[in-house]
């Protein structure tokens, strides 16, 4: 492993440099909307850092963890450094947390499956970095440049079927270009082709599974009873074919709801965003902030001043200006309140599978 130490001079008496050592065996637990992508995201620092990992993929997607492993072994990955368990969550996954020499573990997924994670790790003392949900505000000022602002919206908003955590769900727009946003959304967003994945012409396939489908569509039911106007989508779709039966629904634009009700407060993790107007910078802040959740934030203007003040008042771990899902790998990566504990990427990945060690040398 290659880490930069930090090293303090005390003049005339010692000199401290840090060491960074692996942790030993660490625990990997990985969702299933992103399987490989997240997987990996966390095995291999853990590897670089020089652990050993006892991996488990979400249960619902185990294929690409088992191509993983298959390719591990063909590359000549010693017996025993990875580790790939599969198994349902409160079996497989619960005996990784409990177990004693597994001294840290790395998990993504539900923030309700986190408070069991640390009901049981805390104890045990064990390190824990926690990447879980989110309930993204984009904010729309009216000096955005429009077409860009709504080609990365329509993106932000249903990619992958809205089943990433980083996907703008609360929508919140300048009242002067609100009717024109709202109505432009609805055209794109109908416009949306869903169906067969390997079409080229698709835009989304299915969704992950029948359970999470009837969640999603239970929100949009909840919309309507909370008061809402569903403006396009929200209905299953029935294919023919080898698609019969296929999890497939129309991505779904939601307006007339306040901040305060569970469709604006709740991770729905699916192909529907909701739309409201505001009228100042004040008002955007409160509505941005006001959920649980902390993960990430989009703002679009061409103001740089008012997108600087923005990004430091919202409470969100990752906030981009005019642009979505541009990531540098190295860059911390993670959110706040419920959104999660600590961070991922670059070196933040190597310090939480790393333990500091400090070395004082005192001068002859």
């Amino acid at each position: 492993m290659h880490f930069a130490s930090e090293s303090h001079h005390m003049e005339g008496q010692a000199i401290n440099y840090t060491l960074r050592q692996p942790i030993g065996v660490v625990g990997c637990i990985s969702p299933w909307n992103l399987p490989l992508y997240l997987f990996t995201w966390k095995i291999a620092p853990a590897l670089a850092a020089g652990n050993c990992v006892v991996a488990k993929p979400s249960e619902i997607t185990p294929m690409t963890a088992f191509l993983l492993s298959r390719a591990c072994i063909r590359a000549g990955l010693p017996e025993g450094v990875l580790n790939i368990v599969h198994g349902l969550g409160p079996k497989a996954g619960q005996a990784i947390i409990e177990h004693p020499r597994v001294k840290a573990i790395s998990f993504t997924g539900g923030t309700s499956t986190e408070r069991q994670i640390a009901a049981t790790a805390a104890p045990m003392f064990k390190k824990l970095s926690l990447e879980l949900g989110g309930k993204n505000p984009v904010i729309i000022f009216d000096d955005c440049d429009f077409d860009d602002m709504m080609s990365t919206t329509l993106r932000s908003s249903f990619s992958n079927n809205g089943q990433i955590c980083l996907c703008g769900s609360r929508i919140y727009v300048h009242r002067p270009i609100y009717e024109k946003f709202r109505d432009e959304l609805v055209k794109r967003t109908q416009f949306i082709k869903v169906g067969d994945p390997l079409a080229e012409v698709t835009d989304l396939g299915a969704v992950v599974s029948e359970n999470h489908l009837k969640k999603i569509q239970s929100y949009i039911n909840l919309a309507e009873v909370e008061g809402g106007t569903v403006l396009c989508g929200g209905e299953q779709l029935s294919l023919k074919g080898d698609l019969s039966g296929g999890f497939f629904m129309r991505p779904a634009v939601i307006e007339g709801l306040s901040i305060s009700c569970r469709t604006n407060q709740e991770e729905i993790f699916g192909p529907v965003v909701t739309i409201t107007p505001f009228d100042s910078e004040e008002e955007a802040l409160f509505l941005a902030n006001e959920t649980p959740y902390g993960l990430a934030a989009t703002i679009w203007t061409k103001n740089i001043n008012r997108a600087h003040r923005m990004a430091e008042h919202i409470q969100a771990g990752i906030v981009w200006i005019n642009c979505w899902l541009l990531r540098d790998l190295r860059t911390p990566f993670g959110g706040i309140k419920q959104s999660g504990v600590g961070r991922e990427g670059g070196w933040e990945a190597f310090r939480f599978f790393t333990e500091p060690k400090n070395v004082c040398v005192k001068y002859a």
